[in-house]
């Protein structure tokens, strides 16, 4: 006789899917990158269960002159109704956790992956309008041109890299679907699985999700990168550098005095960036953090574009190549 009951490791999944998705209503579901040489840290747009946030003015005043709706949150009457289709959810999922009982653990599952579905629909849909309506009588109107963004990932519009993808809210979205999934494949699985395997599979699942979230430096390709500051190739492996911005953009230089020029000139706090990075001169020559590095000053080191500045991790390395080059020792921090 078949149970109608669930195992106690997809009622746990399901509690946990319903305490999830509360955040959902605090944190931004979906965001948009736009990226162009005038805005080096690029412009973005986060679009909350209730609201549009980020660069909004900046970007309606980019709108205007291509034609395109400018967005305000009072035109969009999903503002009004998403945040009770997530609470619905969270009702929904803790309900089968305490109820325990099959029929209602599929149809909230198929519920949510439909919802899913539909919520993306809309999306296009909304992308679709604001890209392809355009004012004919717009300061700069390009034939043929539509600048709808991508729907996921990313698409070039003019001079603009846009790039459409999940924020923290979509990804716990996400990430509350892989779980549910992982339930019915315990149920389906459930005459055959041991526990162990489901706690396994589960195990597995977190390990992926936790892992794909790493952030680190692009290693820097010799002859194919360019310098973002003086456009050279990078060739010289001992004296690049790196920068990684909280949007998770990279720029890359082949001398570190080309970033502390671009640094400059952009005139953003790079301090509340996640990483700025520099070549090991003394080791393999692998990008290492900034604020764990010790630097050499040296007239004598020739650098790709004269910044004379070597970094190493090792502090003995260093001091020994400051014997050949004879200049100063210091720190990252003490340069700012």
């Amino acid at each position: 006789m078949k149970t109608k009951t669930l195992s106690i490791w997809t009622r746990i999944l399901m509690a946990v899917c319903g305490l999830s998705l509360v955040a959902v209503l605090f944190t931004p579901i979906w965001r948009i990158d736009l990226d162009a040489p005038q805005y080096p840290e690029g412009l973005r747009m986060k679009i909350h269960a209730n609201d549009i946030r980020g660069n909004v003015d900046i970007i309606n005043g980019l709108n205007h002159y291509i034609g395109m709706k400018t967005l305000h949150k009072d035109d969009f009457p999903e503002f009004t109704i998403l945040p009770y289709c997530i609470v619905f959810f969270v009702i929904a999922f803790i309900l089968v956790a305490t109820l325990n009982r099959k029929k209602w653990f599929y149809t909230v599952f198929f519920l949510f992956v439909g919802f899913g579905i539909l919520a993306m629909v809309d999306f296009w849909k909304w992308e679709y309008n604001y890209g392809h309506n355009l004012d004919p009588h717009a300061a700069i109107v390009v034939p043929g041109m539509a600048y709808q963004p991508p729907l996921i990932g990313f698409k070039q519009l003019l001079n603009f890299g846009a790039y459409s993808i999940p924020d923290i809210g979509g990804w716990i979205f996400i990430g509350c679907g892989a779980l549910a999934l992982l339930g019915v494949l315990i149920e389906w699985r459930r005459a055959v699985s041991s526990k162990k395997m489901a706690m396994f599979i589960v195990f597995l699942s977190l390990t992926t999700g936790f892992s794909s979230c790493t952030v680190a430096p692009e290693p820097i390709l010799l002859g194919k990168d360019n310098c973002t500051f003086c456009k050279m190739t990078i060739a010289d492996p001992r004296f690049g550098s790196e920068i990684v911005t909280n949007t998770g953009k990279v720029f890359k230089f082949d001398d570190i005095n080309c970033m502390r020029q671009f640094m400059k000139a952009t005139q953003i706090d790079w301090a509340k960036n996640k990483g700025i990075y520099l070549a090991d001169y003394c080791g393999n020559h692998s990008l290492i953090p900034a604020l764990q590095s010790h630097i050499l000053k040296s007239v004598d080191l020739k650098s790709p574009m004269n910044g004379g500045l070597a970094a190493s991790s090792n502090f003995d390395s260093i001091s020994v190549l400051k014997e050949t080059y004879h200049g100063i020792l210091t720190k990252w921090e003490e340069m700012q």
